[in-house]
């Protein structure tokens, strides 16, 4: 599985809630998204060491 797929997914949830920062559901997406895309080698070294082949959910 590729992180920029994971990154993708969570840009898009953050992007289906209205910008709003005292909104703990889109401050916790917001701050999650920019964490992990300043961590996209850890995370790929993650989902390379736990995701094994066929666990890998279906894409939309």
């Amino acid at each position: 599985m590729k992180a920029e797929k994971l990154l993708a997914e969570l840009n898009r949830l953050r992007g289906d809630l209205e910008k709003d920062p005292k909104d703990l559901e889109w401050f916790t997406l917001h701050h999650v998204f920019c964490f992990v895309s300043y961590r996209m080698a850890e995370l790929q070294k993650y989902l390379d060491e736990s995701v094994k082949p066929g666990d890998e959910p279906e894409s939309r």
